[in-house]
């Protein structure tokens, strides 16, 4: 098992930038494509899918609602993940998790939960106006 940090939420006005991180630990994730999410609490609503990238880090793939906006990216030599986020508009506003998937690379099912199976605590990103 890989355990999961997250870091780097913060509270930011609409149109400023942040930069998630993810760093693994417990065992090298190197080879496992890897994910963000993101849960706006209060609502009853489920986590919703972010970003993915493969393992090597050649192939990513977008939600809709951030696409142009946010760049997941990894550095394996140093066991993280990121999450660029600019344009940050106030719906970008919840709590992002990383997870690390059974996979290396992005199967067409990347956005379902159920194939990852590590996953963080998560860091609140908070976007106000």
């Amino acid at each position: 098992q890989v355990q999961l940090v997250e870091s780097g939420g913060g509270l930011v006005q609409a149109g400023d930038s942040l930069r998630l991180s993810c760093t693994a630990s417990g065992r090298a994730f190197t080879t496992d494509a890897m994910g963000w999410f993101r849960q706006v609490t209060g609502t009853g609503k489920e986590r919703d899918f972010v970003a993915t990238i493969n393992w090597t880090g050649s192939t990513t793939r977008y939600a809709d609602s951030v696409k142009g906006r946010f760049t997941i990216s990894r550095d394996n030599a140093k066991n993280t993940v990121y999450l660029q986020m600019n344009s940050l508009k106030l719906e970008d506003t919840a709590i992002y998790y990383c997870a690390a998937s059974k996979f290396s690379t992005i199967i067409p099912q990347f956005m379902d939960q159920s194939l990852y199976h590590s996953w963080g605590q998560g860091t609140q990103v908070i976007v106000s106006s």
